[in-house]
């Protein structure tokens, strides 16, 4: 059932992408755009009745920073969350990170339990001190935030207010960290950080269920602070244009996709980049830009002679695993490469034939650096609200 499911849905990114052709796929691309203008007319309808205060937003009594994109993935939020975190956490805040836990899976309840209405709490995937939960239960991008930070507590739970308020209680934090919060209404955000891929900076320009958009380019006035993602170097001038089109005041803070290292699956050793160059790998992956991450990899100098892709978030088969590194023994590939998110995604291995190791990449920031610190010393050291009397004494 499961791989079913992973086929239809494939099937659907591909006529969204329109790399589908034919009757069928363009007949349902038609019907799919039609129903984007009722999405995009019940989208901007629950951002209107949170505006008027139809629809309460709640608000626990601390800072919450959302992380976000309009777009469905594939803008590298992953490692700005981890970056943001650590900012906060060396600028003196106690962070959680709040996250949805996207294709997790939760832990089994009886009919007893929802008879006595015994909803299930947050799930903790760290305490800040521990890793307690494995990336089936907690999600492959919360397990790979809590793996990588210590002294932050990572919660998955679609109610954030939930979550968030169990972070404050139990943990006293003082900063909420939402991972991919943009559209999580229900909890009033101090500040909107979004995040923009610059290789495809509004998906296909289409809304869904016809693009990738979840929002119009429009509602990025929401936005506190703006990364444009795997920059380049290269000038940005007509995407900045086009931003501040949307939105006249927001910062904009330039960044890239740094990768550090390659760290062996199986035995954690550190492999230097420089091992990449004029190696001939196999690359597999199961994320929303694929061809993102094979084009750094042959940016670093690595001769891709097999490349397997999945839908993201896919979860791997002992049996998929296997059958790539047959093909990889066949090929004669000197390594196999993935990304750390995909890494988190497969079973254990006790022995592989050919070396398999993740490409693990950091935050750098490129322009800006004055508005991304001015951003982090907004968190950590908030301006004080003054008592009424001190104007009139």
């Amino acid at each position: 059932m499961g791989r079913r499911l992973e086929q239809l849905e494939e099937f659907g990114i591909d006529v969204v992408l329109e790399r589908r052709h034919g009757i069928r796929a363009s007949v349902l691309r038609g019907v799919l755009y039609a129903l984007s203008f009722v999405y995009d007319r019940l989208v901007q309808l629950r951002l209107y009745l949170y505006r008027k205060r139809v629809l309460r937003e709640r608000a626990l009594g601390c800072l919450v920073i959302s992380i976000g994109n309009l777009t469905v993935g594939g803008t590298g939020k992953t490692p700005i969350v981890e970056k943001f975190a650590r900012a906060l956490q060396a600028g003196g805040r106690r962070v959680a990170i709040l996250s949805r836990g996207y294709k997790s899976v939760p832990r089994k309840r009886n009919w007893l339990s929802w008879f006595r209405r015994d909803f299930d709490p947050p799930r903790v995937v760290s305490d800040g001190k521990s890793l307690l939960l494995d990336s089936l239960t907690a999600g492959d991008e919360p397990y790979m935030l809590a793996h990588n930070l210590k002294d932050v507590i990572v919660l998955v739970d679609k109610d954030r207010v939930k979550s968030g308020r169990l972070a404050i209680d139990k943990w006293h934090v003082d900063t909420l960290l939402l991972d991919d919060g943009l559209q999580y209404l229900h909890l009033k955000h101090r500040l909107d950080i979004v995040l923009i891929d610059r290789q495809a900076p509004f998906g296909n320009e289409f809304l869904l269920p016809r693009g990738t958009l979840r929002e119009p380019p429009r509602n990025l006035r929401r936005a506190s602070y703006v990364f444009i993602t795997k920059s380049s170097g290269e000038p940005n001038d007509e995407l900045i244009g086009r931003i501040r089109r949307y939105n006249r005041t927001a910062e904009i803070i330039e960044c890239a996709h740094q990768p550090i290292h390659l760290q062996n699956v199986l035995t954690g050793e550190r492999v230097q980049l420089e091992r990449l160059r004029d190696t001939y790998i196999g690359s597999i992956c199961g994320i929303a830009a694929p061809e993102s991450f094979e084009g750094g990899l042959r940016k670093l100098g690595a001769r891709i002679e097999l490349a397997k892709r999945f839908i993201d978030h896919h979860r791997y088969t002992e049996a998929e695993l296997q059958s790539f590194i047959n093909r990889c023994v066949r090929r004669d590939v000197d390594m196999i490469v993935t990304t750390e998110k995909d890494a988190v995604r497969f079973p254990l291995l006790t022995k592989a034939e050919v070396p398999i190791c993740f490409l693990r990449v950091e935050i750098e920031i490129l322009s800006g650096h004055e508005s991304w610190e001015h951003c982090v010393a907004r968190i950590c050291q908030p301006q004080p609200i003054l008592s009424p009397e001190r104007f009139f004494s």
